[in-house]
Formats: structure tokens, C-alpha cells, sequence
């Protein structure tokens, strides 16, 4: 397997993980505050971010790095503040 096939799969992975977060939430299957939610929506943009940025698609590699970083707060905030 391909460095390229890899970051494909870590990207497909990406979306998938945001979008079931935001299913899971909107219908009221867990709340915001869930743990898991925030795991999705953190390691999905994650792994979006690093595709992006390896395609040279900047914005959507930047809009996905300031949502990881609001997931590790929000999970900081659940555990250690």
C-alpha cells in the first residue's frame, strides 16, 4: 500500500467520522458533551487536515486543524479542567 492510498484512507476515515458525529448528535442519539463525539469530530478533521494539506487544498486543511484544536479543548475541559 501506497503513502498516497494510506492518506486516501485516513481522509475517508476523516469524513466519515464528522459526519456520523454530527448524525449522532442531531438525532439525539449522544449530546455534545459526549466524550465520543468529540473523539469523532477531533480525529476526524485530523485526519481530513493531513490529506488536505498533502493535496495542497490549504482551507479546508486549515478549517480542519482549528476544529481539532477545538476538540482537544473540549475534551481537556471534560477531563482536566
Amino acid at each position: 500500500m501506497t503513502n498516497d492510498q494510506i492518506r486516501e484512507i485516513f481522509g475517508w476515515y476523516g469524513v466519515g467520522a464528522i459526519i456520523l458525529a454530527y448524525t449522532l448528535v442531531s438525532f439525539s442519539i449522544i449530546e455534545t458533551t459526549n466524550m465520543w463525539y468529540q473523539v469523532l469530530n477531533g480525529t476526524g478533521a485530523i485526519c481530513v487536515a493531513v490529506d488536505a494539506y498533502y493535496d495542497k487544498n490549504y482551507q479546508p486543511a486549515v478549517l480542519n486543524i482549528v476544529w481539532t484544536l477545538i476538540a482537544l479543548v473540549a475534551l481537556l475541559k471534560m477531563f482536566v479542567l
